[in-house]
C-alpha cells in the first residue's frame, strides 16, 4: 500500500462520515409548538385568505384545530415537524370517526390523506349550529 492510497482512503472515510453525520442531524425532528387560537387564525388566514372564520375548536393537545367557515370546515393539523391545513365540507367534518379519543378526518389528497385530532368528545354536538 502506498501513502497516496492510504490518504485517499482516509479522505474518503472522512467525507462519508461527514455525510452520514449530516443526514443523522437533518433527521432530528424539530419541536412544534402547540397551537393557540391566535396562531390558528393566523395560519388559516395565510392559507385561506378571504375566508371568514365562524368558530374554532382547538385540539386538547394543541396539535391541531377545526374551524368553521359557513359550509366549509378548515382543518389545521400537525404533519411531520410543521402544520398542514386542509378544507372539507362541514357536513363531512361532522361525520369524522372517533377512535380511542381522537377524531379521524379523511381527505382526497395523497399528500395528507387523513388527520387525527384530539378534540373534546362532544365537539360535534357543540358544533351543530353554533357560531360566533
Amino acid at each position: 500500500m502506498t501513502l497516496k492510497y492510504i490518504i485517499t482512503q482516509l479522505v474518503t472515510l472522512a467525507i462519508l462520515g461527514g455525510i452520514m453525520g449530516l443526514v443523522a442531524w437533518v433527521k432530528i425532528p424539530r419541536a412544534t409548538p402547540p397551537l393557540d387560537e391566535a396562531e390558528v387564525k393566523r395560519r388559516l388566514a395565510e392559507d385561506f385568505p378571504q375566508t371568514p372564520l365562524d368558530q374554532i375548536w382547538l385540539a386538547l393537545d394543541g396539535a391541531g384545530a377545526v374551524a368553521r367557515s359557513d359550509d366549509l370546515a378548515l382543518l389545521l393539523f400537525r404533519m411531520g415537524d410543521s402544520y398542514v391545513s386542509r378544507s372539507m365540507a362541514w357536513s363531512q367534518a361532522l361525520q369524522a370517526q372517533a377512535i380511542k379519543g381522537r377524531f379521524w378526518f379523511r381527505f382526497n389528497d395523497f399528500a395528507a390523506p387523513k388527520a387525527s385530532l384530539a378534540l373534546a368528545p362532544d365537539w360535534t354536538r357543540a358544533a351543530m349550529g353554533e357560531t360566533i
